[in-house]
């Protein structure tokens, strides 16, 4: 069985416990066949060199980021395939510089997130509490808009955690009004022959459960979009969380397959 996990995070990006060696050796210890490296990318459209440092790496730590996860890949090649991601954030006005700081480097993949909506984190609470609810429909169909609009870009391979925006606002899935946004999204990811992400880190957040809602993953198997695992991992612990849940879900809701990524190309695995 080919068991993988494409999203995980270390200490680098100032939230997450432990160094990368450890979600190897977790990933070894929960029997996967292959790990996915995908720390927080640097925000490079910005003048410091590390403008938030709970959020994400500096971006002088980017390149020996790289080095130390090839480094890995060929110290535990005999054990388990180590795959060189990232986790970028999705800036429409600094695409350009994200391509090409990203063209320098063998990533195997790469995680498009949207993690600020109008400037703010999608997990920030202080959203709803101030936010009209008569334009709760609006700001949920931009966030949309934005996922659809990564998925266009041909810089991703996967999209993250598609329906985060609930993680600390659990009521976001109920907000109506905005599925012809979700559905172009999704049409966006299968147009573009790219994955979107079951992302177990929402049992970590006042969710509970895992990223997008089944609801979504209907929606996503009805327009044949490809789905891959990611755990999140912010602790080795967490490693390959709930893999065999998601794989049985899947299965019910009538997918028969799921991938993962080798230099940016697609490995298509039956579930």
């Amino acid at each position: 069985m080919v068991k993988f996990d494409l999203h995980t995070h270390h200490d680098r990006c100032g939230h997450a416990s432990g160094v990368i060696e450890h979600y190897i050796e977790a990933a070894i210890e929960a029997d996967l066949t292959a790990i996915g490296i995908s720390d927080h990318s640097p925000y490079f459209g910005r003048e410091e060199d590390q403008y938030q440092p709970g959020i994400a790496m500096a971006k002088s730590a980017f390149a020996g980021y790289v080095e130390e996860v090839l480094a890995l890949k060929e110290k535990y090649r005999d054990r388990i395939e180590v795959l060189l991601g990232v986790e970028s954030d999705y800036f429409s006005e600094h695409l350009e510089l994200y391509r090409e700081v990203y063209a320098k480097y063998p990533f195997d993949y790469i995680i498009g997130s949207v993690h600020q909506i109008r400037g703010v984190s999608i997990f920030n609470r202080n959203r709803w509490k101030k936010l009209d609810t008569s334009l709760h429909k609006d700001e949920k169909i931009h966030y949309y808009e934005q996922i659809r609009d990564s998925a266009n870009t041909g810089l991703f391979q996967v999209l993250g955690h598609i329906d985060a925006m609930k993680g600390y606002y659990p009521a976001f899935s109920d907000i109506a009004g905005a599925e012809e946004a979700i559905d172009d999204a999704l049409r966006a990811v299968a147009a573009n022959d790219i994955a979107i992400e079951i992302n177990t880190s929402g049992s970590t957040k006042d969710v509970g459960g895992w990223y997008p809602s089944d609801a979504i993953l209907e929606r996503a198997l009805h327009f044949g979009v490809d789905v891959t695992f990611g755990s999140d991992a912010h602790v080795p612990a967490r490693v390959g969380e709930d893999w065999e849940k998601v794989q049985a879900r899947l299965r019910e809701i009538g997918f028969s397959r799921w991938c993962f990524y080798r230099q940016k190309e697609k490995v298509v695995v039956p579930l």
